[in-house]
């Protein structure tokens, strides 16, 4: 569907839904009414007329006695004229705004005295928008009035008056009115009461009284943003909340690797939080950002606990907005980004990698790969003495008629061709809003389209989102709350666009080898144009329904019983067909055959469809008092969660025609597979939590859960996680008052608590499974292949929960009229019996040894975060940081030798490298035989051979005469010690921001302080020269290598080069200090400036905001690591690193609300 077509769409669609409400609105505005009460008192009948009307009524000081019985018998009337009959002959008198109406006296003695007179006004706030519903009365009387939706208000008052204007979240305002009659008020946020509310688990709480670790983040943290996904948005935000690259890097469908406080769990079990939105279980990665109200971030077992078992490693709760009671504010925001590359490597030319090839294998076994004919025809054709079509020679004839790729010689920079320099993005966002006092509404529609910079093929998505919420109060005792958001989200991509064009890209990325023949054909044995181009595409459709209802039934004043009713269903459709690709002769260019090197072997058709349903009941209650001081609040509550999942997987080769890659148009019985499958879990459990605060002085807060999972066996399935947590406000107390004026938040914290995990791998870990074949036998029975079944591995029927156990303390403050706030956490967290594998038996067991629940680990680390607000005259400014640091270490494991073959080692942490100690670079070959004959047990003969200047000389650690890693224990690792840790430390985020009236600009630094990172001996992005000239590339940085003063290369002298002298071997590349990565970094992840309009120029263009925004993406890096790599994606990808370039992003946007 074309971008129209969906703007199209979208509108059509919110004005469908908008015009009924609005229509529905418009028609309330004189209701009808019918009573027939007799003997009822006047509070009844205020009461039926609010339930048949939607009207409120305000009373003032007990002016009128609402307990008095009356009667009336009326049919299809007014309400003016309802009200003349009950107040008639009466001192009472009544006023209606909009929906609410006013009673009050007729008289009033402080009015009797003077002149009165009438006044009228607007209420603003600080951003000029109208303030529906503000209380506008004269001070110490009970005469008053509210605001209508545009923020209006008319009040007959004496001479001399003082106007009090108050609403919540703002801060009240006195206005003396003088000889004023049209009033302009604007008023101001009270900050910290905007602040103190916090979402936690089932409810929410004042953040002064919270006693559990909790980290939020507000929609600010996401307006304007230019990212392709709220994920991306969260990097950095919250301390504590780690985010980070995973896969193939920046791929426009790439999952973000998310976990709190760091490693939770090494078994078979997964550490990832769980993330609610609204409540129920759902995917971050697809919500559209611009629908976000605020992120909380549960980060210790006090604040989780509720959840139970699917929580124990955090909880990520997204609260998206809602209808604010006023008049109808619709917003229009649209961006256009424009994207590039970031740290794309520099390849060499093809001069530099023909003479840095022929070095590293003369420095391997005395040969070359060019001799000197063809390295001068390469060096003529760069310096322009070549016909530019002729790529070819005598060195590009083949066998079998076909080109010699390998011996072109163009100039050709692989990355460039491959990845283009600019990609465009766009996004539009279309919301309405609005509401009474009974019923309010939010509607969004988002419409994000993404190209990525697939030069050949594209690859691109598209996210549709359509949300629309109400919440009705529908009689003074019940109201309803009802979620629907449907989200739909569309990535395509050329079919080799997989594992195996990651694995060829940078070795097969030669700069020689041209991308067309001298007939113009792509030479599609060595370059992926044309299968990107023609192979095929892979196409991948994800869509999310989410229906939520919640009926809050109060009996009683701060009673409520809640049941809510969670309803996902998931489907995801993806499709690929992949077509041959050919490739022509040289000897007959009008002949073709299947280009082996980069094409698929067969054009066939693969399907796959998968649905889940997922329900998710919750019915619990609250109720909160007070005695005095004391504060109490209780919840108790059942949760229930199941899952049903089924798949399907279709393929078959041989299609009819390749423009219908579809199943039914395949043919080839003998190369097809079906399969499918079902699969459900289920959880069940039952909670409380009880709430006690001491004039928020001394606070307490206990949690208890109960949890069932399917997915351990009866007598292991149901498990009691308790926890608590302690609050102390210091500043509460009567000693401070001496220092209540420079601080006035001081609150010790601490928490101790016990989670299960039941996040398994697998859906049924105790169970054996038969894997079972199709024709896949390996002999003949009766001419034909038979089916097999493979007998099961062992397994542990007592498998059971990983028990996870959190302390943490911490401390909060707020100092200078909290202008300066911040808090500090430290934690500990034990995850025991983790799913590991069993003991080594002998290999006479014939199959391998069950895991078992075997493994402990402990994950500590501390978190800060610091806070300054303030603001001169016009000019506000804000200034927030973020760090935190967390370890991991491993208390208990079976690896009783300590084997250093890629185990965990009891009592070491996680991500230790352990590696040799480099002494330098040889120099001379006199100084390296110098070093061999220290070693007089072996010299480095354990290593490698043939050692000569340019080579690594490693250190005699342990002084046995030789270089080894001796048994490769930690008990005996014999030149290897501990020399890094590739854990990021010190995660930080940084963001200052300001605004001079109308001008607002943002600045946002995300980082990591410390990170080392071992390349490995196997890396070829790192090294470029690896194991052979196969499995080698060739950036610029490689170039710095080590080159003697009578070296004869055409780069030069080279005695300080960061790299030992090239070879296709590994000898000089095993784990050591001197090639230990700085992986630090911070990054400049957001840099905006925006300009909102004045209000005069608003009036005059009958709009209510006006915002335009310029903003930026990853504009700055800062790091040490090697230029070959991105800090943010070093260690994944493959080949030691080639991923999908992360990307920069400039962006143009507008919001705009009527």
């Amino acid at each position: 569907m074309s971008f129209t077509t969906y703007k199209v769409a979208i509108i059509c669609l919110l004005l469908c839904v908008a015009c009924p409400l609005f229509a529905s609105h418009d028609l309330l505005q004189d209701p009808r009414i019918t009573l027939h009460l007799k003997n009822v008192s006047l509070k009844q009948v205020f009461n039926e007329i609010e339930n048949q009307s939607g009207y409120s009524f305000l009373l003032r000081n007990n002016d009128v006695d609402v307990e008095q019985n009356v009667s009336i018998n009326v049919e299809n009337r007014s309400i003016k004229d309802i009200l003349d009959i009950l107040f008639e002959n009466k001192d009472v008198t009544y006023d209606v705004k909009e929906r609410r109406i006013s009673v009050y006296r007729s008289t009033d003695s402080s009015l009797q005295s003077k002149k009165i007179r009438r006044i009228s006004g607007i209420v603003k706030d600080s951003h000029n928008e109208p303030v529906a519903g503000a209380s506008v009365s004269v001070l110490q009387t009970t005469n008053g009035t509210v605001t209508d939706m545009d923020g209006n208000f008319t009040l007959d008052i004496p001479e001399g008056s003082t106007l009090q204007v108050s609403f919540i979240g703002y801060r009240p305002q006195n206005v003396v009115v003088g000889n004023r009659t049209i009033l302009d008020i604007t008023l101001q946020e009270d900050t910290q009461a905007l602040d103190e509310i916090v979402v936690v688990g089932f409810g929410t709480q004042k953040k002064v009284n919270l006693t559990g670790s909790v980290g939020v983040a507000t929609s600010k943290d996401f307006e304007s943003r230019p990212v392709q996904n709220a994920v991306l948005a969260l990097q950095g935000v919250v301390p504590g909340l780690n985010i980070t690259n995973s896969g193939n890097g920046g791929e426009l469908n790439a999952a973000k690797s998310i976990d709190i406080r760091g490693t939770g769990t090494i078994g078979n079990t997964s550490s990832s939080p769980l993330i609610l939105i609204d409540g129920m279980a759902g995917d971050l990665k697809a919500l559209n950002p611009q629908d976000i109200e605020s992120v909380s971030v549960l980060k210790d077992a006090a604040a989780s606990s509720i959840y139970g078992s699917r929580a124990p490693f955090g909880v990520i709760l997204i609260t998206t907005k809602t209808g604010k009671t006023g008049r109808a504010q619709v917003n229009y925001n649209v961006n256009v980004r424009f994207n590039t590359p970031v740290m794309l490597p520099e390849l060499q030319n093809s001069y530099q990698f023909v003479n840095y090839f022929n070095e590293a294998q003369f420095n391997t076994n005395q040969s070359i790969l060019f001799d000197a004919a063809y390295v001068q025809l390469v060096k003529d054709y760069m310096d322009g003495k070549l016909d530019p079509n002729n790529v070819v020679g005598d060195y590009g004839t083949g066998g079998g008629g076909k080109w010699n790729y390998d011996y072109t010689y163009a100039n050709v920079n692989w990355l460039e061709e491959y990845y283009r320099s600019m990609a465009p993005s766009q996004e539009h966002n279309v919301s309405v809003s609005g509401g009474t006092e009974k019923i309010n509404y939010y509607l969004s529609g988002n419409y994000m389209s993404q190209d990525g910079f697939m030069r050949y093929g594209t690859d691109t998505e598209d996210r549709f989102t359509l949300t629309a919420k109400i919440s009705g109060q529908l009689t003074k005792h019940f109201k309803l709350d009802y979620n629907s958001r449907f989200i739909r989200d569309d990535y395509a991509r050329p079919s080799v666009m997989n594992t195996d064009f990651y694995d060829n890209l940078l070795r097969r990325a030669r700069p020689t080898r041209a991308i067309k023949d001298p007939n113009g054909y792509y030479m599609t044995d060595i370059n992926y144009i044309q299968a990107l181009e023609d192979g095929g595409r892979y196409k991948e459709q994800k869509d999310d329904l989410y229906n939520q209802m919640k009926v809050t039934f109060t009996p009683l004043k701060d009673w409520n019983i809640i049941a809510e009713m969670n309803v996902r269903t998931s489907g995801q459709w993806q499709h690929t067909d992949y077509k041959r690709v050919y490739a022509h002769y040289q000897n007959d260019p009008s002949e073709i055959y299947v280009a082996n090197g980069t094409s698929p072997n067969l054009d066939s058709v693969r399907e796959y469809s998968y649905k889940s349903t997922y329900l998710n009941p919750n019915v619990y209650s609250n109720y909160s008092f007070s005695l005095d001081k004391n504060n109490f609040a209780v919840m108790i509550g059942f949760q229930a969660e199941r899952e049903k999942l089924r798949s399907l997987t279709g393929y078959r080769s041989g299609m009819i025609s390749t423009d219908m890659p579809i199943l039914d148009l395949t043919t080839d019985i003998d190369n097809t597979t079906v399969g499918g499958n079902y699969n459900n879990w289920a959880t069940a459990g039952f909670f409380g939590r009880l709430n006690y605060d001491y004039n928020g002085r001394y606070m307490a807060e206990v949690n208890l859960r109960y949890d069932g999972s399917s997915r351990f066996r009866a007598d292991q399935r149901w498990i009691w996680t308790p926890s608590f947590s302690l609050g102390w406000n210091i500043a509460r107390e009567n000693f401070w008052e001496n220092w209540v004026d420079v601080i006035q938040t001081l609150k010790f914290r601490g928490s101790y608590g016990e989670l299960a995990n039941q996040n398994t791998s697998s859906y049924y870990p105790t169970y054996q499974t038969i894997t079972t074949g199709t024709s896949n036998g390996t002999w003949l029975i009766n001419g034909a292949k038979p089916n097999t079944a493979t007998v099961p591995s062992l397994i542990s029927s007592t498998l059971t929960w990983e028990k996870v156990r959190t302390t943490n303390i911490g401390l909060d403050w707020g100092a200078l009229n909290n202008r300066f706030t911040g808090s500090l956490d430290y934690f500990v967290r034990k995850t025991l019996n983790m799913v590991g594998p069993g003991v080594e038996l002998p290999v006479t067991l014939g199959t391998s040894v069950p895991n078992t629940n075997n493994c402990d680990l402990k994950t500590y680390g501390w978190e800060l975060e610091l806070a300054w607000r303030d603001h001169v005259g016009d000019f506000s400014y804000g200034v927030k940081m973020n760090i935190s640091d967390s370890q991991t270490k491993i208390l208990r494991y079976a690896n009783p030798t300590g084997s250093m073959s890629g185990s965990y080692i009891e009592g070491e942490l996680i991500n230790n490298i352990y590696g040799y100690t480099t002494l330098g670079i040889a120099k001379t070959d006199e100084e390296m035989e110098a070093h061999l004959a220290s070693l007089p047990n072996g010299g480095q003969s354990a290593i490698g051979s043939s050692w000569a200047a340019g080579d690594v000389m490693y250190a005699d650690i342990n002084g046995d005469g030789k270089i080894s890693n001796g048994d490769n224990t930690i008990y005996d690792m014999g030149d290897k010690k501990k020399i890094g840790n590739s854990t990021p430390r010190f995660r930080t985020g940084i963001t200052f921001d300001a605004s001079y009236k109308g001008f607002d600009f943002q600045m946002f630094w995300q980082g990591v302080l410390k990170r080392d990172y071992d390349p490995g001996e196997d890396n070829m992005v790192f090294w470029g020269a690896n194991t052979g000239n196969w499995q080698s590339t060739f950036f610029t940085d490689h170039l710095d290598y080590f080159r003697s003063e009578d070296d004869t290369s055409i780069f030069g002298v080279n005695i300080d080069g960061y790299y030992p002298r090239p070879l296709f071997n590994t000898k000089n590349k095993k784990t050591q200090t001197r090639f230990v990565q700085n992986a630090a970094y911070m990054r400049l992840k957001n840099l905006q400036l925006g300009y909102t309009f004045p209000k005069v120029v608003l009036n005059t263009l009958r709009l209510q905001n006006l915002r335009i925004y310029v903003s930026g993406e990853n504009l700055l890096t800062i790091t040490k690591l090697s230029n070959t790599m991105d800090p943010e994606t070093a260690g994944i990808g493959r080949k030691g690193g080639t991923v999908y370039p992360l990307s920069r992003t400039y962006s143009l946007g507008l919001s705009v609300n009527f």
